[in-house]
């Protein structure tokens, strides 16, 4: 069975981005590393904030890149290559327009989908094999124009609260076997509004 050795939230690294729906993966990441009680700490030759954490004998790095969103792929490379971490075998957490608040879902395969920091990850690694991606639902703006003004602004109060929702059930209903692909494969969250 094949499992996942790192979970990578994706994001812009600036405090100004931190609360905007396109920095959701961050959340997902700090959140997950509180559940499991490991604090995240910057590590400047990975170019970001990481962690461990053990389940069942399975060590999980979490990391959370110190970069621009369409240049997280530096900080995935650097950690992956020195803990020789297949992309196969990391889970990229990210904001999903084609999904409602209050939605996550679990996507395998090898496209980015209009995603820049999935792109960037999948740029800089040589083998282009399939690998997991949580995507959490942030919505889409009316007008196809506003996509990134929309993404760089922070959700309202009940959509952020639907989000932050949808992050927990997901991380209490993955409790102890985050890291199994099987396990993880049909994941969804749908919250009733």
């Amino acid at each position: 069975m094949k499992k996942i050795k790192m979970i990578v939230g994706l994001g812009n690294s600036f405090h100004k981005y931190y609360e905007t729906r396109h920095n959701v993966g961050f959340w997902f990441v700090n959140m997950l590393s509180d559940f499991y009680k490991s604090s995240l700490k910057l590590k400047k030759r990975f170019l970001g904030f990481i962690s461990s954490i053990k389940l069942n004998n399975n060590k999980i790095y979490l990391l959370r890149p110190n970069l621009f969103m369409n240049l997280n792929g530096n900080s995935v490379y650097a950690l992956s290559s020195f803990y020789k971490i297949k992309l196969s075998e990391i889970l990229i957490v990210r904001d999903e327009l084609d999904l409602l608040p209050g939605v996550l879902k679990i996507k395998i395969g090898k496209s980015y989908n209009g995603h820049n920091g999935v792109k960037s990850i999948i740029n800089t690694f040589k083998n282009k094999s399939t690998f997991m991606q949580l995507n959490i639902g942030i919505g889409r703006p009316e007008l196809k124009k506003n996509i990134s003004n929309f993404v760089l602004s922070n959700p309202g109060i009940i959509e952020k609260k639907m989000i932050i929702k949808a992050i927990l059930e997901f991380i209490f209903l993955t409790k102890d076997n985050i890291y199994k692909k099987d396990f993880l494969k049909n994941k969804k969250i749908v919250l009733n509004k």
